[in-house]
């Protein structure tokens, strides 16, 4: 049976081309934020006075996270952001599955915030593809 667990242990990774590298210091993660297009096919046969769709494409959204402003893991990021080449990233639950939700995208957005407390920056990853979700990783 499943359960509901806290977010405490989830890990933000990239794929070092031989490994998974684990961002240090991630406060929260937030998306994939998949959505899927509609296509109105509605007639003048249609009935009971309803619009009638049909399903369009796919849109696997962006993930966004908050991290504490380490100065290594600032410029991993920056250097995918610099780079027009898709990246490998992957988000690891600390559920008992050890769930990992895998996607490929492009760094869009790379704000630095500093304010009285941690300095942090935020990463936006417009997701590219279809997003796998696999129990099982942590390797």
């Amino acid at each position: 049976m499943t359960q509901a667990f806290a977010g405490v242990g989830a890990l933000f990774r990239k794929w070092s081309g031989t490994a998974w590298v684990s961002l240090g210091e991630v406060i929260s993660i937030s998306g994939p934020s998949m959505s899927r297009n509609t296509i109105d096919v509605t007639s003048l046969a249609s009935t009971g006075g309803y619009r009638e769709f049909i399903a369009g494409l796919r849109d696997p959204g962006q993930v966004t996270f908050q991290m504490n402003f380490i100065r290594d893991d600032y410029d991993e990021m920056k250097a995918d952001f610099e780079s027009d080449t898709v990246q490998d990233y992957e988000i690891v639950l600390p559920d008992l599955e050890k769930t990992s939700i895998e996607f490929q995208g492009l760094v869009t957005e790379l704000p630095v915030n500093v304010p009285e407390e941690a300095v942090t920056c935020n990463v936006t990853i417009k997701v590219t593809g279809q997003v796998t979700v696999e129990s099982g990783s942590g390797s």
